[in-house]
Order: C-alpha cells, then structure tokens, then sequence
C-alpha cells in the first residue's frame, strides 16, 4: 500500500483547480493542499479529515475562515519559512500521529499547498518510520513543489 497515492479534485473554474495530494502514512492518510477556499469545501468535506492543520500565518486566513473538519490546528509559518515556535508543531505532531496511526485522515495546507505543507508532511513521514530520502521523493512523486527552500528540508529532518 506504500506506493498508493490519490489525487482528489473538483474544479474550482477551469482556471484554478483545487486538489487534495494523498499519501497512505503510518496506517493513515495523509494529504496536503492549497488553501481551501469555501468553493472548495465539498471536496475537503468529501474527503472527510480527521484533523486539518494550517501552516500559514493568521494574516492569510481569510477572516471567518473555515474547513469542514472534525479538528482544526494552527502553526504560523512565513511563507518560505519554517515555523518559529517548534511548541505550535509539536502540539499539531503529537495530535497528527495518533490521528495517522489509528487509520485517520490528516489534511496540511498552506498558501500554494507546496513548500510549507510539504515540509510539514515530510516530517511526519519521516516521523511514521520512513526514511527521508524515500517518503520526500514518494511525497514528491505526487506534489512535485512539495518542501521550497533548503531550510524547510533541513526543518523536515529534524526529529
């Protein structure tokens, strides 16, 4: 089940599609994505996350920014950055492992669901027992912008 990986999408218009990028981690789901927006709803409802963590400074929710989930987590990263405050990740890590490892579904977005959230879901790959080099090009293999900048790969490694 390693290699299985699913792209899911309903087309926001025919010029900005919205996707949600799977990967089956730890004996979950585990998926990133662009930052819904409401029209994208459906397809974020539809795919039914456990628990949705947003890798994004408060200034780019939206005011009343929502996502149907069933939880919801916040860690503030500059854009090409890497968070600040490792207490933010760590809170989100311990909630999305378990989540991972009894079979749920975690969802990681950003602003463009490539270098922020791929450096988040890096490192919960790696952290589920996968070795680096393996989950960033299997991570790759279905989000090819996934982790930016070399200092985003270098936070992605750290355990």
């Amino acid at each position: 089940m390693r290699g299985i990986f699913a792209v899911i999408g309903l087309g926001r218009n025919e010029m900005t599609d919205f996707h949600i990028y799977v990967l089956p981690v730890g004996g979950g789901m585990l998926a990133l994505c662009p930052m819904p927006d409401p029209r994208d709803h459906a397809v974020v409802q539809a795919w039914a996350p456990d628990l949705v963590i947003s890798m994004v400074e408060t200034k780019e929710l939206a005011a009343g920014f929502t996502v149907p989930c069933a939880r919801w987590m916040q860690v503030p990263v500059v854009d090409y950055g890497v968070p600040d405050d490792d207490g933010d990740w760590h809170r989100a890590a311990d909630t999305a492992l378990p989540t991972l490892a009894n079979g749920g579904r975690v969802l990681i977005h950003c602003r463009g669901g490539c270098g922020r959230s791929g450096m988040a879901v890096l490192r919960l790959m790696i952290a589920a027992g996968e070795a680096a080099d393996l989950a960033l090009a299997r991570l790759r293999s279905v989000r090819s912008c996934a982790v930016e900048t070399d200092a985003q790969m270098d936070w992605a490694h750290t355990t």
